[in-house]
């Protein structure tokens, strides 16, 4: 089965990286390195894609940051649940699809079927891997701002069925959730989805991060930063 590297040492030299169906969580407040490292945990090495669900951020935008990255366009997917808003005649190609907000699950949903189905099928980009599975790499950015829009319960069937279908076609998911905006039942129900979760916290203008439900990994906090899509963990 396929491993996916994380590019965490931490993680990548007691394990070689997250086994294939893995769901992480990440953790953290409004101006950590959690969405910088989400990126990077969901950036694809050659041979891999990787499809973002973006709330916060327009298509383009995520495209430029992971090509910042060193991530191969082509292999890179983006459901955009902003852009509709203010450009609704915008139309859908293989690797940029739209929905008109980040109330319409059902769409994401749908979008999410149509563009893992593409990849499924070699129609994605130019120079398929050959891989099979493809191996994808699903990043939601981010819950905190679905939770704004529809109820807990409801979002949660709603990652329910998405976590498992990445479990399904053997992909991982990555997940990025606000933990000082909601309260300790929402942390902990969306938990109870997830393979992994990283906490990001920063004190002193330094990021740190601790690692939580992978097996030989200590859960010790330490310091870290990203630039340019590589994790770096600081002495």
């Amino acid at each position: 089965m396929y491993t996916y590297k994380s590019g965490i040492a931490q993680i990548d030299e007691k394990t070689g990286g997250f086994d294939a169906g893995t769901n992480i969580l990440i953790l953290g407040p409004p101006m950590s390195a959690a969405d910088q490292l989400a990126y990077a945990l969901t950036k694809p090495v050659p041979g891999e894609y990787a499809i973002v669900l973006s709330t916060n951020e327009r298509a383009a935008e995520v495209i430029d940051a992971f090509k910042v990255a060193g991530a191969d366009k082509r292999f890179t997917g983006v459901i955009d649940a902003i852009t509709k808003s203010s450009t609704p005649g915008i139309t859908d190609t293989a690797r940029l699809m739209f929905v008109s907000s980040p109330t319409d699950l059902t769409g994401i949903g749908i979008k999410f079927s149509n563009m893992v189905e593409t990849i499924f099928e070699g129609n994605f980009a130019d120079g398929e891997t050959g891989l099979f599975p493809p191996p994808i790499r699903f990043c939601v950015n981010s819950i905190s701002t679905l939770l704004m829009y529809r109820r807990l319960e409801v979002l949660y069937q709603f990652l329910h069925v998405l976590t498992a279908k990445l479990k399904k076609i053997e992909g991982v998911g990555v997940y990025i959730l606000n933990n000082e905006s909601f309260d300790e039942k929402t942390l902990s129900l969306i938990k109870q989805l997830m393979n992994c979760v990283i906490e990001v916290k920063v004190e002193q203008n330094v990021n740190l991060m601790r690692i939580r439900g992978i097996p030989g990994v200590q859960g010790d906090w330490m310091k870290f930063s990203v630039s340019r899509g590589q994790v770096t963990i600081q002495p």
